[in-house]
């Protein structure tokens, strides 16, 4: 069931890690059903292209360039974004990464990051769009991006710490059960985006030319526009596009307020191996 046309007319949201992927695709939806949305992440250019375009067919954007493992910061968007348009509707905490060492191999530093990053800045945002959303008399929004990673055996530190997003969407649905505030937990699987520039980029490029594509990535880097592109258009029985999470999303935040669309797994029709 397709969303009604300006489904989010009047509304506001919040979109972390939209400087690609995932949160990029989400704004762009949001926008486009009449939202005014807040594009928040670390890298400006990139998300001032995607605020461009949504301009471009009429919508509203504005670009929030911060580093969600500052709590402050992450409040501080919260807090513009009520300043700035009288209300918030739909906070989407989006931001995560991945490293994928082995613990026995792994560094501290980067399960920090994926820690601070994936759990610490999602209870950020959740507990300061709680307490704008109470402030506020219209119901919201809680979208939390988790994966199937955290219910998967052997998945890492990635892992463990998608299973705390899980576990944090339960224990908020409960808290939240008195308040107009709907809670949406959501697991994709494979997505044709820049989520794996932390791996070993002999490796992306060995699975990427298995499956026909010549890559050429640099560690840590975005990956090339062409490339997601090319994920999309060769291998779409095992990914998803980025588009393909934002659809389920939009659904899942335009039913009618008695309903909580809470656990919204998004795969792909065939399975990834690597």
């Amino acid at each position: 069931m397709a969303a009604e046309a300006h489904a989010l007319q009047g509304r506001t949201a919040v979109v972390t890690g939209a400087s690609s992927g995932i949160g990029a695709a989400i704004a762009e939806r949001f926008a486009a059903e009449g939202a005014h949305v807040f594009l928040a992440g670390r890298t400006r250019a990139r998300m001032e292209e995607t605020a461009k375009r949504i301009r471009e067919r009429g919508g509203q954007a504005t670009v929030v360039a911060l580093d969600v493992r500052d709590v402050r910061q992450v409040q501080e968007l919260v807090e513009q974004a009520v300043h700035d348009t009288g209300r918030l509707d739909i906070m989407v905490n989006n931001a995560g990464l991945s490293h994928p060492q082995s613990i026995v191999d792994g560094e501290p530093e980067q399960w920090r990051e994926m820690l601070e990053v994936n759990v610490l800045a999602l209870l950020a945002g959740c507990q300061a769009a709680i307490r704008a959303m109470r402030r506020g008399s219209s119901p919201g929004h809680l979208v939390n991006v988790s994966s199937i990673a955290g219910a998967s055996e052997a998945r890492g530190v990635y892992g463990a710490t998608k299973a705390a997003v899980d576990s944090i969407a339960t224990q908020l649905r409960k808290e939240l059960e008195e308040d107009p505030i709907r809670v949406v937990n959501v697991r994709p699987g494979a997505v044709a985006t820049s989520f794996g520039r932390h791996y070993d980029p002999a490796l992306v490029q060995g699975v990427a030319k298995s499956m026909g594509i010549e890559a050429q990535v640099e560690p840590g880097a975005h990956w090339p526009d062409a490339l997601v592109q090319e994920l999309e258009r060769k291998v779409q029985p095992q990914f998803l596009s980025a588009d393909d999470v934002a659809r389920a999303v939009l659904f899942a935040v335009t039913q009618p307020p008695h309903v909580n669309v809470f656990d919204v797994v998004v795969r792909p029709q065939k399975a990834l191996s690597i």
